[in-house]
């Protein structure tokens, strides 16, 4: 793809996100989203097909910033607790800096509103969460006993309420006191007796 081609898709998935974050799936026009993107109905439609698969190119491009942005904390050398932790709280930051997570989550919330499947995403965040945690077991930060399959999905389902009660009662506001308070409760659940 030419770098201008490249442009246009970024600037067309930037003005979507920001549509998307302020209204919603449904509540979203392809006409609002191309005024936000600043570009012709004819240029979206060469990179999308339809709201739906630009819905979906907003889910894997919030997806894709958070991994990276994991995976740089990840290689930092960090233990993996710490790693888990530091990538919630990276996520939570996220939340409140960047539309594009912000759309992302809202978009994989509504999913059913356009019947997409969105759980690649979740699965990626459950496998990682349950790698961690064996290393962290290894590393004796977290207890042998417990099971990093079964941990791992009540891990991610946690963090997911968390930021959807927050961004409920306060629009966000709250959301890294809130994934802080989550650790809190964590780290005793999952601390080697001693």
């Amino acid at each position: 793809m030419q770098q201008r081609a490249k442009d246009t898709r970024r600037a067309i998935i930037g003005g979507a996100a920001l549509v998307f974050d302020e209204k919603g799936y449904a509540n979203a026009s392809l006409s609002d989203i191309t005024v936000r993107a600043a570009v012709t109905r004819g240029a979206l439609y060469f990179h999308f097909e339809s709201k739906e698969e630009l819905a979906l190119a907003v889910i894997a491009e919030q997806h894709l910033r958070v991994r990276n942005l994991s995976a740089d904390l990840a290689s930092s050398g960090e233990s993996a607790l710490q790693t888990i932790i530091g990538m919630c709280r990276l996520f939570g930051q996220q939340l409140l800096d960047d539309s594009v997570v912000r759309a992302g989550i809202r978009l994989t919330f509504e999913s059913s509103a356009f019947s997409a499947n969105v759980a690649s995403p979740y699965r990626d965040w459950i496998t990682t969460m349950e790698a961690l945690l064996r290393r962290a077991q290894i590393e004796d930060t977290v207890a042998r006993d417990i099971d990093p399959a079964a941990f791992a999905p009540f891990l991610v389902s946690s963090f997911t309420g968390v930021q959807l009660v927050s961004n409920v009662l306060t629009s966000r506001e709250d959301v890294l006191q809130r994934i802080e308070e989550m650790w809190e409760f964590m780290l005793r659940a999952l601390a080697p007796a001693r």
